[in-house]
């Protein structure tokens, strides 16, 4: 007896919850400057973290070539735009699935005090933006020794 595969017009539909974070993300997340930004510049990979010496920030920029990556430090904001760029024309109706978004993007994050921004430094290596920012003397941790009286 051989099995019969039901046609389901609703299985690739997305779920009511993720229509509803997808239209709350573009509505007030991703900004919107005149043009309709891409999904993924609100869901640009990040990973900050702090050593003793430095905050480092990496950035997942697949696609993204680094003469069209912009990184600006303004007070305690750190910016991060770029732009993903078709390589060649393809037609439209060509496309049997288009799920990558490409067009501007930034994303801004507040990164602690006490930062040296002017001795910050910026690699670019297998899609992955790596920022190391030095911290100042001031917010470094210090010991101090503990005397008993």
């Amino acid at each position: 007896m051989s099995s019969l595969i039901r046609w389901d017009p609703f299985r690739d539909t997305l779920s009511l919850r993720n229509a509803m974070d997808r239209l709350f993300e573009d509505s007030f997340v991703t900004p919107h400057f005149g043009w309709l930004a891409p999904a993924s510049a609100a869901g640009m990979a990040l990973d900050v973290y702090e050593t003793k010496e430095q905050v480092v920030v990496k950035a997942a920029l697949p696609g993204v070539k680094p003469d069209d990556t912009q990184v600006t430090i303004t007070g305690d904001t750190l910016t991060i735009r770029g732009e993903s760029k078709v390589e060649k024309e393809i037609k439209e109706e060509n496309y049997i699935r288009k799920e990558r978004s490409l067009g501007s993007f930034a994303r801004s994050v507040t990164l602690p005090a006490g930062l040296k921004a002017d001795k910050a430094e910026a690699t670019f290596e297998n899609g992955v933006l790596t920022l190391k920012i030095p911290k100042s003397e001031e917010v470094k941790p210090k010991s101090i020794k503990v005397k008993a009286k």
